[in-house]
């Protein structure tokens, strides 16, 4: 497959045909045979490792008395993050911490990698915010369930006046569905455009306004990992409140 980047061919090299018999036995047809591992993929799973390897060096490196510049900058998010869920979800956000941070770094690595020559964002790729956001949807739900019960979420659904409960139920559940879309659509939407904004560019002029469209994807990928975050911490204050 052309286009694809040196991680990627790596990956269809040793893994591809893996890959393939996997897909093949779960009756799914890869839009390239030789190359079953989308440069998308390929792009998750490097982030994946960075993000893995960047909690390693945490943990590792971990030092009460003489914190390292890796501990700071991990002890900052998290406090950030955890300021965040404070003032958002309230009494009890410590429990939601760990996921949201996840979600942030995430994603925010992510956004930056298309600033790296060579590579892409896979959040630029319509199917890798689809996979974050159903995640979010299903952990926000699942939280719901088991701090209010099956029926205490439910009544999230009904609204607050009994008698055009059944009117507000398809209501609610479409405008939780269509949560996953506006998640997907915002962060997909805007890496795209930002990546062929700056590569358009690029291949116009070898240097220095390019320089100032790769400082506004940065801003963008900064604001769009914040944003998608802090929706996830919005809609689990809501699936986990109490009705007084």
């Amino acid at each position: 497959m052309n286009g694809q980047t040196t991680f990627t061919a790596f990956l269809n090299r040793h893994f591809g045909a893996l890959t393939l018999r996997l897909l093949n036995a779960l009756h799914v047809a890869p839009a390239h045979a030789r190359a079953p591992i989308t440069n998308a993929f390929a792009m998750e799973v490097l982030a994946f490792l960075m993000l893995l390897a960047f909690f390693l060096l945490v943990r590792v490196s971990l030092n009460v008395e003489r914190p390292n510049a890796i501990q700071q900058v991990a002890e900052m998010i998290h406090g950030f993050v955890s300021d965040q869920a404070e003032s958002i979800i309230g009494h009890g956000s410590q429990r939601y911490v760990l996921f949201t941070t996840c979600v942030l770094l995430f994603i925010l690595t992510g956004n930056l990698m298309g600033l790296v020559p060579g590579w892409m964002a896979p959040t630029s790729k319509p199917t890798v915010p689809l996979g974050v956001a159903l995640l979010c949807f299903l952990y926000y739900n699942y939280h719901g369930v088991r701090e209010q019960g099956p029926v205490g979420h439910l009544k999230h659904f009904l609204g607050p006046i009994w008698w055009i409960s059944w009117m507000m139920l398809p209501i609610e559940i479409i405008s939780h569905l269509a949560r996953i879309l506006s998640l997907t659509v915002r962060l997909y939407a805007n890496m795209f455009a930002g990546e062929m904004v700056t590569l358009v560019f690029f291949s116009l002029v070898p240097l220095g306004i390019p320089v100032v469209f790769m400082g506004l994807h940065l801003g963008v990928a900064l604001i769009q990992a914040y944003i998608f975050m802090l929706l996830t911490m919005i809609y689990l204050a809501q699936a986990v409140a109490h009705e007084h």
